[in-house]
């Protein structure tokens, strides 16, 4: 469905993505971990064109490109089959929910307003917001913003959700309310590719890891196999720190 092939990114002298390979099957939920300033949001922004790579080519749907010569229209036409969830929520600050999750719908999409509203108000119901429609951001906690963002990427009917960090921003009570939601959609087949640190979802909805450091790939395969019996050294002593900081709490 997805492969990326030594995709590169630097920001003047400093070199964050250094040669990363990635594939995603249709239905696998894919969890990237690592240190911070591993190059995990950087791979996950440049996939979704938030940033530009410098070298390295997509193959997504059966079409390849090249990451640094994108064409605006590639670049539109893969973004329709696509949605992107930020760790800080991004929603419209002067919009309800409703219509945070209408817009791109109606504007992007062109859309006309009845289906857009039809289809909103479902993808609301679907992560719990059904009855909170007609509030605006400030109105709702941190754990029912990100789920109107989610309720915002489903909506536009997306082969893939990029995840980035979704719930570092909010306390463990409602970490929990949105990782259920992720866990249902998982459940549901949709396909995932998710930017976390938390190793619970990666160790029990995942199917797939990838252990990132130094704008490489150390490690990667299937997320029981990782979590059971890591094979490299960086992984090791990665999953031994995670492990004594949840012992600590």
């Amino acid at each position: 469905m997805l492969e990326i092939k030594q995709i590169r990114k630097s920001f003047g002298p400093l070199e964050v993505l250094r040669g990363v390979d990635l594939r995603v099957e249709q239905g696998d939920v894919v969890a990237i971990l690592g240190p911070s300033g591993s190059g995990k949001t950087t791979l996950l922004r440049c996939v979704n064109f938030l940033e530009t790579a410098n070298s390295g080519t997509m193959t997504f749907d059966g079409e390849t490109f090249s990451l640094d010569r994108m064409t605006r229209k590639d670049i539109a036409r893969l973004r329709k089959k696509t949605a992107f969830v930020f760790q800080d929520y991004n929603l419209f600050r002067n919009k309800t929910a409703l219509q945070n999750v209408m817009e791109g719908l109606i504007i992007a999409r062109k859309m006309p307003k009845d289906l857009a509203l039809e289809i909103s108000r479902k993808a609301l119901q679907k992560v719990g917001m059904a009855d909170r429609e007609g509030h605006y951001p400030h109105q709702l906690s941190g754990g029912q913003q990100q789920r109107v963002a989610i309720a915002r990427a489903i909506a536009a009917g997306p082969e893939i959700i990029f995840f980035d960090e979704p719930t570092s921003a909010l306390d463990p009570e409602l970490t929990g309310e949105v990782l259920a939601v992720m866990r249902q959609l998982a459940d549901e087949g949709m396909t995932m590719l998710v930017v976390t640190h938390e190793m619970g979802f990666a160790r029990t909805v995942s199917n797939k890891v990838i252990f990132m450091e130094d704008g490489v790939v150390v490690e990667e395969g299937p997320s029981r196999e990782f979590f059971r019996n890591p094979r490299e050294e960086r992984s090791k002593a990665f999953l031994q720190t995670i492990r004594a900081a949840e012992m600590a709490e």
